[in-house]
């Protein structure tokens, strides 16, 4: 039996390509890449077990591979650019199918499976861009791509009579409806919904990844889980303000301090966790005691007194909280 490593996103589409596969008696592993900006990252990661029930079920090995700076150093200098925002799309499909190169040289595997369809997106799923994006990840002739087979040129498993292309697809575009009746067809009542796409697609977020590079050339790791959360505020080239907007994001804010922020709170009222970066002086902290104050319980009291925890030292700061103007004149937009 003959060996594919599938893309899976946890998606209608890659979870199709995979049954088609199966159903030429060929073993999947499928890999879920995850790059840390995904939807909802959070639960996503944690649907693990919802994936493991659906590859248990139709007989697949699941597999989960975490990016991390392998993607970031995409995202910062993308050779083939963004899209509409700051979505690297081919570069991060260049990623993703190289490492699924190494993965199926290690593991015995003799061709990758993808649920892309022709004609979905405008950027990355054009059959030129397909074929060069195969060609930059060293896999042209290996990528199968069942759910629009027909439409591209074959592949190395279909002439070497793995794959019967007769059994495969010819989707094309946005539409639905072929996808739907496929999962019908081939059993699958119950699929899980897609990520939710890619944060790197939305504009507000978008901006704040423009910031942050804008201002600070060698970003970590945790600098982008930061934008992820809370509202930010860029009070001077050096500082930077994050205020949590609930009790999640407050523990996730809290959880990513590390020596030299200061963490602000108005104890005894519902208050925000606010995080001061960067430089650290009198009036950055003034700034974000008044943020603290204006999105805490405490907002509409005349003088309110934040707070400050800095390197295991605790003080106070008595601040008028935030009016609109300070707010507009700080956010990141």
């Amino acid at each position: 039996m003959s060996k594919a490593i599938a893309l899976f996103s946890g998606g209608l589409d890659s979870t199709l390509a995979i049954l088609a596969v199966l159903k030429q008696e060929v073993e999947v592993v499928a890999v879920q890449f995850i790059t840390g900006f995904e939807h909802d990252n959070h639960s996503n990661i944690f649907r693990k077990k919802e994936f493991s029930s659906l590859a248990e079920q139709f007989g697949f090995t699941l597999k989960l591979d975490y990016l991390g700076n392998r993607f970031i150093d995409i995202i910062m200098n993308p050779k083939h650019g963004y899209g509409k925002n700051m979505n690297p799309c081919i570069d991060c499909r260049i990623l993703m199918l190289r490492q699924a190169k190494d993965l199926m040289s290690e593991m015995g595997a003799t061709f990758i499976v993808t649920g892309e369809v022709l004609g979905q997106r405008p950027m990355s799923q054009r059959k030129e861009i397909l074929y060069h994006i195969d060609k930059k990840a060293g896999l042209s002739g290996y990528v199968l791509r069942p759910l629009s087979a027909k439409l591209l040129n074959i592949t190395f498993p279909e002439e070497q009579g793995l794959i019967n292309r007769e059994k495969l697809y010819d989707f094309r575009g946005r539409p639905r409806k072929p996808q739907i009746a496929l999962a019908e067809e081939l059993g699958l009542k119950y699929y899980p919904a897609p990520a939710g796409g890619c944060l790197l697609t939305d504009p507000i977020f978008s901006y704040k990844i423009v910031d942050l590079l804008k201002y600070n050339p060698s970003p970590t790791i945790r600098d982008f889980e930061l934008l992820k959360v809370g509202r930010h505020f860029r009070i001077s080239s050096s500082a930077k303000i994050i205020v949590g907007r609930n009790k999640i994001e407050n523990e996730i804010i809290e959880s990513l301090m590390i020596e030299g922020d200061s963490l602000l709170k108005a104890e005894g009222f519902g208050s925000p966790s606010t995080l001061l970066t960067g430089e650290i002086n009198d009036n950055n902290l003034k700034i974000s005691a008044s943020l603290c104050a204006r999105y805490s319980d405490a907002k509409n009291m005349p003088e309110v007194a934040v707070s400050i925890f800095k390197n295991g030292i605790k003080y106070e700061m008595i601040v008028k909280p935030a009016d609109r103007d300070t707010l507009e004149n700080y956010r990141i937009k």
